[in-house]
């Protein structure tokens, strides 16, 4: 890829402005994956800033209670770490597209795992025995997964339209186009396990972190009510985990509309909403980036 463009309109984002949104959530993403599959998180050269960002200063991120998932077989360590260190190679292939203009990472807060999982009436009863801590158990691992990946397969299939013409031709759009193809393996991984699980266990009530995953999916759309150019009304687009009845009857896995089993997209405003934790209008920060995000959208519009 060439260096990143001008302006998608003359009032528009730049090419750079996009890059930079979705390297912040690579950030995210990078970081939870890291810590849960080797206890520490991206190194110091991964997540500085480019000699020409407007942002200079580089953020901390807050684990919590643990920052290893424990308990893990050695098929689900591998994965991990294969998802870990695959989000890792998205910061630094995004920050090469960037160079100079690449910004920092944010200060990243993972503790927020836990009012979120209040804010989603996710108790005990939903999660087995325990609190919800993401690092406690693969069961909880992919829980807190299934919040960022659908969040970030739709993330850049909203994105990609913003793109100007130019760095179509220089390839932005390519390459979006296949960090979105990993992420979607990514989400299609923990959208079948926890699925799988629940089979496993003979039900979805015997396997209580389906249904916690779902409490998730409510409050995603309930946080984006009224976001600007929500595609459904109730919000945020949303595809609930349900299991096959039998043989003949559709089961709900995989993120996709119903009708025409098209993925779905999500609106930079939406996004920020989930992120924040947050269905304010006007909101710079909260949830995940307690301090906001490094990036021209780091406010709620709608």
């Amino acid at each position: 890829m060439t260096s990143p463009t001008g302006p998608t309109s003359p009032s528009g984002p730049t090419d750079e402005d996009i890059l930079n949104f979705a390297l912040n959530l690579e950030y995210l993403e990078a970081q939870f994956y890291l810590y849960a599959a080797t206890g520490s998180g991206l190194e110091t050269s991964d997540t500085t800033a480019g000699s020409a960002s407007p942002y200079q200063t580089t953020g901390t991120v807050t684990v919590g209670d643990a920052a290893l998932v424990s308990g893990l077989t050695s098929a689900q360590q591998q994965i991990l770490n294969e998802i870990a260190f695959e989000e890792q190679a998205h910061v630094r292939f995004l920050r090469s597209a960037l160079g100079s203009a690449a910004v920092p990472m944010p200060d990243i807060d993972l503790s927020f795992f836990g009012p979120l999982a209040v804010a989603a009436n996710i108790t005990t009863a939903a999660t087995g025995d325990g609190s919800f801590n993401p690092f406690s158990s693969f069961d909880y691992f992919l829980v807190g997964a299934f919040i960022f990946e659908d969040v970030g397969v739709t993330a850049y299939a909203g994105a990609a339209p913003l793109i100007s013409a130019a760095g179509v031709a220089s390839g932005y759009l390519t390459a979006a186009a296949g960090i979105m193809a990993v992420e979607a393996y990514h989400a299609g991984y923990v959208r079948t396990s926890l699925t799988g699980r629940a089979i496993a266990a003979g039900s979805a009530s015997a396997y209580p972190y389906l249904a916690a995953a779902n409490l998730v999916e409510d409050l995603r759309a309930t946080l984006t009510v009224g976001a600007s150019a929500a595609p459904s009304t109730s919000g945020s687009v949303e595809t609930l985990l349900t299991l096959p009845a039998n043989l003949t009857t559709a089961s709900s896995i995989v993120a996709a509309s119903a009708a025409d089993a098209v993925g779905f997209a999500r609106t930079v405003n939406q996004v920020l909403h989930i992120v924040y934790g947050s269905p304010t209008v006007g909101a710079k920060s909260g949830g995940f980036f307690p301090n906001g995000m490094n990036s021209i959208f780091a406010t709620t519009t709608a």
